[in-house]
């Protein structure tokens, strides 16, 4: 059976805008989060590559859909990237330049050689611009808080592959040419749009899963119930925005910030060893019990499913470690009494705001880091993190 490139092109549009619909749609439904926002445009990018291959496949467009295909092709796998990023917490700045000189880099190299450059023009650039991008992307996701995910590693297979098929796009091109028969039976239009279908379907569902772990859905709590209801945890975009706040206040007068994250593991397998009611006893437990412990001026937030980050003003570095001793401590002793003596492995770690600048999104990332390195060590359970 041979296959139209018109229609492997429409059917590509489909999967591609249905998914990418779906999840601007959960977006919307969900409190705003970076990592979400940032990949939401990565699938509206695709959802207008689509439209703009799928006009060019018509034979409408010519050129300028080439120029917006392209440039919206790298933006969208840019922006994966991106939502890595910044769910990690790292900073976007540099990033974000990268991407954008990559997008106009994309679409203007097809500008340039206009009506001539036929339907390859500007491919080379493209497909450097996907093979990089998909591999940091790719990089990123076994780094920081993704690491901790599972999910995560699955996407950072999809990306792989995706570097991986476009360093192979790329060689067949240049070495044997687009009009070669190697490069039209595995690198053509064709089953680079099989594949795309295949990817765009199982990075929707991944970014969706590692998504809800940051952004509860819209509505879940009225706003004003978003601390009492939580017993005095604000929800991340609040505690965010507060640490935000006392990081400038705290620059201007020359104070040390300290923060404080506190990661708990095994609830997955407390739950089937001993059950949800102990699970859920457990997760009580460990979550009034950081409130409690934590220095009574202290900001305290959510963090995904099983963490929580503590924001305080602090003297020394000493009176830093003191405090997150305490709330060490104190989770232990009060874990000791629930479940039947099970205690779930907890790591706390340190990051201070003279090592890392008055950044609050670097202390949070040096925070998780720190607190993820002394869930899984064996020597100490809290650690304070270095900067990068």
């Amino acid at each position: 059976m041979t296959l139209q490139l018109a229609s492997v092109v429409i059917m590509t549009a489909l999967v591609v805008n249905v998914s990418g619909i779906l999840f601007i749609v959960e977006t919307l439904l969900r409190r705003d989060e970076g990592a979400g926002r940032i990949w939401a445009l990565g699938f509206l990018a695709a959802m207008l590559t689509t439209l703009a291959y799928t006009v060019w496949a018509q034979g409408v467009g010519g050129w300028w859909a080439i120029a917006v295909g392209n440039a919206a092709f790298v933006a969208g796998t840019g922006c994966m990237w991106l939502g890595c990023r910044r769910f990690n917490g790292r900073r976007m700045t540099w990033s974000s330049w990268l991407v954008a000189v990559g997008v106009v880099g994309a679409g203007a190299t097809v500008v340039i050689q206009g009506p001539d450059g036929g339907d390859w023009a500007g491919a080379v650039w493209m497909f450097v611009a996907l093979l990089l991008f998909a591999g940091a992307g790719a990089t990123e996701c076994v780094r920081g808080a993704l690491l901790e995910s599972r999910t995560a590693w699955v996407l950072a297979i999809v990306l792989g592959l995706q570097s991986l098929y476009y360093v192979s796009r790329t060689t067949a091109f240049l070495a044997a040419g687009p009009d070669s028969a190697l490069f039209e039976s595995a690198f053509g239009t064709v089953p680079t749009s099989f594949l795309t279908i295949v990817l765009t379907i199982v990075a929707v569902v991944v970014t969706s899963v590692l998504r809800a772990t940051r952004a509860p859905m819209r509505g879940h709590l009225r706003p004003g119930m978003l601390v009492s209801a939580q017993g005095g945890i604000l929800s991340r975009d609040l505690f965010d925005a507060a640490l935000v706040g006392l990081c400038e206040r705290a620059a201007a007068r020359s104070e040390l910030v300290g923060v404080i994250a506190v990661r708990v593991d095994d609830l997955d397998q407390i739950s089937t060893a001993f059950g949800s009611e102990v699970a859920l006893a457990v997760t009580q437990t460990w979550r009034t019990g950081v409130r409690r412990h934590a220095p009574s001026n202290a900001l305290v937030g959510e963090d995904g499913a099983t963490g929580l980050v503590v924001g305080v003003l602090v003297d020394t570095d000493l009176d830093a470690r003191r405090q997150a001793g305490a709330i060490y401590r104190g989770l232990f002793d009060d874990l000791g009494k629930v479940g039947g003596g099970v205690i779930p492995v907890v790591g706390v770690g340190v990051a201070l705001s003279d090592v890392t600048g008055h950044d609050a999104h670097a202390l949070l990332r040096v925070a998780r880091e720190a607190a993820s390195r002394a869930a899984a060590s064996v020597e100490s359970s809290v650690l304070v993190g270095q900067a990068d």
